[in-house]
């Protein structure tokens, strides 16, 4: 699976607006919506879902990076947004260090198997120091979309 098919363009947040982890998550989920990329009515219960699945344990691995993600009936297709911080975003992160890059992956329910190839692209390419460093200096979407494109077409190594 590449990135590139699953990106909302639209949901490509370059500079988030704040640091503090759940105002970040509806940030990005607000553009996924703004985006027509998740259903409006079921933004609340996306919302609520996304912040208990991080009471379970947080999605934030380390290294500067987070991937929030979630399952819901009402999707038809898979959806990714990408946020920057320059600030860093306080997630709780297993090495306890500030979050720079977060990938929110909303998918159907009824297709696990997409999910977890999404998953696995997305880990693939940020477990690449290279990558998240390119990533870490993106200052536009199109930016972003150059490097994801470039890592579809394994040119980061």
């Amino acid at each position: 699976m590449k990135l590139s098919d699953i990106i909302v363009r639209d949901a490509i947040v370059t500079q988030l607006a704040s640091n503090e982890r759940d105002k970040v998550i509806a940030e990005m989920l607000d553009a996924l919506v703004a985006a027509g990329a998740t259903p409006a009515e079921f933004r609340d219960h996306i919302y609520q879902s996304i912040l208990h699945r991080e009471t379970r344990g947080s999605t934030a691995w380390g290294k500067g990076i987070a991937v929030p993600h979630f399952k819901h009936k009402s999707m038809q297709g898979l959806s990714l947004a990408i946020g920057l911080s320059g600030h860093g975003v306080e997630f709780n992160a297993l090495d306890r260090q500030p979050v720079y890059s977060v990938f929110l992956l909303i998918s159907p329910e009824d297709k696990p198997e997409e999910h977890l190839q999404a998953m696995e692209a997305i880990c693939t390419n940020l477990s690449k120091e290279t990558f998240r460093r390119f990533l870490r200096q993106a200052h536009t979407p199109d930016d972003v979309l150059t490097l994801l494109d470039e890592a579809d077409n394994q040119l980061i190594r």
